[in-house]
């Protein structure tokens, strides 16, 4: 009693009553070091366990489990579909198995091996036979009997420690370390919102009575991930709105007549509603911190530059920082030729820009001392040594690849401590609303629908590699007519390979192809010597100098190159209204957001637009997604089939947004959930806006834990 009552969460798994030292080791690969992680360690699913049975007494029609050893197997490949066949005796009879379809079975399944198998009891003759039974090999320290039909926790494991082994340790360490769990939520709060106590959904998790309490506990679980992550955008929004203040910027009718005469085109209805937002935003003392999000050529970039041009009528600096030096040298170009003949100061900052450190500290000087009013570049712009005078507006152009962190950054510009410059982010790749209020709850949204009058709509044909030469066919023509192409390819240089199993990977053994990845050098030799003979051919991609990539887009822009063959550099930011035609080369190895962006590089003058993607899926999944490509033209819907294709992970990869994935919560099944905890979250900040309370302590703490250095909360906490 005295040992058990002593344990506490912190407690090593060696030192826990009944964990061997084997049993320790096999934890601590795991990354469970203690009492508390392993409590955490959930299960990834769970399955429903018959009780095990001897074979004699299996009933026909019953769903039943029974283990033995295999004396049989044999392969079978007459009819449609071929089988793996074989015999299980325990002692007491025999029993029959059979997989149709499923070769991989013989490698596990054969002669001398202790099986346990679970699946429906069917009478074949005077035998019983299971087909397609659930399978598990038993081997060395064979997992008991199950005497009972039970839900059981499959664990993520390894393969000297397997999921049962954990179960093991699990029965004897969770009644142990369930009544040192406290719970952050009060129960009538929890009892409001129908959700079990933390206790109680971590015992659902690991010994569940039925499914339902599997949901039950899953629900619990997953709306904690969404309380704290929410909470703590409530706090950092809190804490920005009502802690700092930004410039407040001067605007009136002759400012905005101003800056509208550097516009080449009259601003679309939706252009000018978010102008109108961004305007009110900025003459308020209130920090703006408001995402632009708009479908490709949708026309924020001239959205953010009125932003940055009310900085400059007040006096102020703004600065714009895009994910890329190509990025940012297209906007340098394009916000150039806008301000042409005007005394607004625009300069360019990247790594490699300028390209002497004399230059570059000149560059610094004239920043710190006001004598440059706009500022554009890459991650750069977050040295130390980056210094305004006046910091009024920062935009960052491509937010999902920016996290929280670097907003910070940027605000930490500012010269003046008690001062913030408001913060604008834009995005050409649209976030459907649930991936937007998760990743960038602190932000507001803007969103830029429909396209500026003259765009195209691009049509887009999917074609297998053994209609490459007809799409060049087709490449050949347009050029013909004075038109150009662009051709993308996924590398910069030949020799890269990757395996794909033949025929979607029997496990039976067959070889694995090799599939090359083409290359943009590569594939330009092609176009010259194959497809596009006579073609002005030229190669552009991120290695290149920056001079160099200039002078190719340059050539491009005056038509003195017919294809441009690049990586997925001239995603965003290339405006050649001449180019008409896009063939991607293994579009399958792009995402759809990327394959809409490089999409809508053609388009853009009057001719009718096309684009291929040249693509050998593999997978029914990578020729969904392609297909969606042909049907789907609407940036918004694609990003909704993105997500629910791919999930938020792969889409925009919580790593790239500065947080940590979730462990329970799906952003795909849980939305309602999501909104309730963030309609939660922001009532809670409301009435305490610090979580200063003695009974908040304890949330507080474990939202700070869980994302306070992801959100930037140490100002806050």
């Amino acid at each position: 009693m005295g040992e058990e009552s002593s344990l506490q969460l912190s407690t090593p798994v060696e030192a826990l009553p009944g964990v061997t030292s084997r049993q320790a080791q096999g934890l601590r690969a795991l990354g469970i070091s203690n009492l508390g992680w392993l409590l955490a360690h959930l299960p990834l699913r769970h399955e429903r366990i018959e009780a095990e049975a001897t074979i004699d007494r299996l009933e026909p029609e019953s769903t039943a489990c029974a283990r033995g050893e295999v004396t049989a197997t044999r392969v079978v490949r007459a009819g449609r579909m071929p089988r793996v066949e074989a015999v299980l005796h325990d002692g007491t009879a025999r029993l029959d198995l059979v997989w149709f379809n499923q070769m991989f079975v013989r490698n596990a399944v054969m002669p001398g091996v202790r099986l346990r198998v679970q699946g429906k009891v069917k009478q074949r003759g005077p035998g019983l036979q299971m087909v397609n039974p659930k399978y598990e090999v038993l081997a060395g320290e064979e997992e008991p009997p199950e005497h009972e039909a039970r839900m059981r926790p499959v664990y993520p494991a390894t393969e000297s420690f397997k999921s049962w082994a954990i179960e093991r340790v699990m029965r004897t360490a969770v009644p142990l370390g369930l009544p040192l769990i406290e719970d952050h939520l009060p129960e009538a709060y929890r009892v409001e919102r129908g959700l079990p106590s933390l206790r109680e959904a971590y015992r659902m998790q690991h010994t569940p009575v039925d499914e339902d309490e599997v949901k039950a506990s899953r629900r619990r679980l997953a709306y904690d991930e969404f309380l704290l992550l929410q909470l703590g955008v409530h706090l950092k929004r809190a804490h920005l709105r009502e802690r700092l203040r930004a410039p407040k910027l001067k605007w009136n009718k002759g400012i905005d007549a101003h800056i509208r005469e550097r516009f080449p085109f009259a601003l679309t209805p939706s252009q000018e509603e978010v102008v109108k937002e961004i305007a009110k935003d900025l003459s308020r003392e209130v920090p703006a911190n408001r995402l632009i999000q708009g479908d490709v050529g949708s026309g924020k970039t001239v959205v953010a530059l009125y932003a940055m041009l009310m900085a400059v009528a007040s006096g102020a600096q703004a600065s714009l920082m895009a994910p890329t030096e190509i990025l940012a040298e297209q906007h340098f170009l394009s916000i150039s030729r806008m301000l042409e003949g005007s005394r607004v100061r625009v300069e360019l900052l990247t790594g490699a820009t300028p390209p002497s450190p004399e230059a570059k500290a000149a560059l610094l000087e004239r920043l710190a001392a006001g004598e440059i009013d706009l500022l554009i570049g890459t991650h750069a712009l977050l040295t130390d040594r980056v210094r305004f005078k006046d910091l009024a507006v920062a935009i960052i152009d491509e937010q999902h690849r920016f996290g929280v962190v670097q907003r910070a950054g940027l605000r930490e510009k500012a010269s003046d401590e008690a001062s913030t410059p408001h913060v604008l982010v834009m995005t050409a790749t649209p976030i459907p609303r649930t991936m937007a209020i998760t990743l960038f709850g602190d932000l507001d949204v803007s969103s830029i629908k429909g396209l500026p009058p003259g765009r195209q709509p691009v049509t887009t044909r999917v074609v297998a590699s053994t209609g490459r030469a007809t799409v060049y066919e087709e490449v050949s023509r347009r050029l013909a007519k004075g038109q150009q192409a662009y051709v993308v390819a996924p590398a910069i240089d030949g020799g890269s390979q990757e395996e794909l199993p033949l025929g979607g990977g029997d496990a039976a053994g067959e070889k694995a192809t090799v599939k090359t990845i083409r290359d943009v050098r590569t594939v330009a030799k092609e176009l010259e010597t194959t497809y596009l003979p006579g073609a002005k051919v030229a190669v552009l991609h991120g290695q290149l100098a920056r001079a160099t990539r200039e002078e190719v887009m340059e050539r491009f822009r005056r038509r003195e190159i017919d294809v441009l063959v690049a990586t997925t550099v001239i995603e965003v930011g290339v405006d050649v209204p001449n180019a008409t035609v896009m063939v991607v080369e293994q579009a399958d190895r792009f995402g759809l957001a990327q394959l809409h962006q490089l999409r809508g590089r053609v388009g853009r003058g009057s001719e009718a637009s096309a684009c291929y993607l040249i693509a050998d899926p593999t997978t029914e999944v990578g020729h969904e997604r392609l297909a969606v490509m042909e049907e789907v033209s609407d940036g918004f819907a694609l990003s909704e089939k993105d997500l629910e294709l791919r999930g938020p992970g792969e889409m925009f990869g919580m790593r790239q947004s500065g947080l940590p994935p979730f462990k329970v919560a799906d952003l795909m099944k849980d939305r309602q959930l999501l909104l309730l905890a963030r309609r939660d979250a922001a009532a809670w900040v409301k009435a305490s806006p610090r979580l200063g309370l003695p009974e908040e302590a304890m949330l507080k703490r474990r939202m700070l834990k869980a994302y306070g250095e992801h959100l930037g909360l140490g100002d806050v906490g």
